[in-house]
């Protein structure tokens, strides 16, 4: 009943004006079935041999486990984006860590390994750090988009108190694909010009850069080929393009890129809604 409570504030609050035109366009891209947009994803960076990370909201996850069978099958990654996706700035600390506890246990239950975390919305309170380390996290991917942070190339870990966080932070590029798309109206040309520009910054850094690039929008047909293009670009340019997980723990061993790689490119993209259905239960 918090959760929900504060997801409502959250509506009411923040997103009212923007309701009614999202629920639309959700509706264009359901038009889709979910599973077809992330198969589009998967044989992609298949053929690549690229890695793809996947934050997902635990509770979409229960209900369509073979979501989950279908992105270990192909050997991706999940990592949790919480259990409802909610704002945390609405929530008392008891409830986000409730919140987040039960994503990893829900993905216990469907025995899939969890190292990361993204938070709903990108949103996280003081206190999500500390409850990130006491839940022994390894990765949490958007503190990033955050002062002082956002201009960041490398990993970097944040200060808890007296210590350094135990989890490495990863820096991510503000510019997602729906602000680009369904904010900005920006045509392909123009989303595969700005993915391409930012490589070319993190390689002139020999650093790391996270994209946040939503199945339910990029594995449209009519956005699939950005990805491509995207990918075959940043390979030329000699960049690695690993799972989170392995491209941390390979960094926090060696300090390098594997087999000499010019810089890091991390492909992420949340899922939060497999169906409309998924999308306005919250709304409920």
């Amino acid at each position: 009943m918090l959760l929900k409570t504060s997801w409502l504030k959250y509506l009411g609050k923040e997103r009212k004006p923007f309701l009614l035109r999202q629920a639309f366009r959700m509706a264009y891209f359901h038009k889709t079935p979910f599973r077809s947009l992330l198969e589009n994803i998967l044989r992609l960076v298949e053929e690549f041999d690229a890695g793809f990370t996947f934050p997902i909201v635990a509770s979409a996850a229960l209900r369509n486990p073979e979501t989950v069978r279908l992105i270990l099958d192909y050997h991706q990654e999940v990592a949790s984006h919480g259990f409802n996706h909610v704002n945390y700035k609405y929530l008392p600390l008891d409830a986000e860590k409730l919140d987040i506890g039960n994503s990893l246990s829900a993905f216990r239950n469907l025995r899939t390994p969890v190292q990361g975390f993204r938070a709903p919305y990108n949103v996280y309170t003081d206190q999500t750090p500390r409850l990130l380390e006491e839940f022994g996290f390894l990765w949490e991917g958007s503190l990033g988009l955050r002062p002082p942070y956002c201009d960041e190339r490398s990993f970097f870990r944040v200060r808890l108190g007296d210590h350094m966080s135990s989890f490495t932070c990863i820096p991510m590029f503000k510019w997602s694909d729906d602000r680009m798309i369904d904010i900005y109206g920006l045509s392909n040309r123009q989303v595969a010009r700005i993915l391409k520009r930012a490589l070319q910054q993190t390689e002139e850094k020999h650093g790391v850069i996270m994209f946040d690039l939503h199945p339910v929008r990029m594995g449209q047909p009519n956005h699939i080929d950005v990805l491509r293009e995207v990918i075959t670009y940043g390979m030329q340019r000699n960049g690695w393009f690993p799972l989170v997980t392995e491209a941390v723990e390979h960094w926090l061993r060696h300090r390098e890129w594997k087999d000499g790689a010019s810089y890091c490119c991390l492909l992420t993209g949340d899922i939060d809604s497999l169906t409309l259905l998924d999308y306005l239960t919250r709304l409920l």
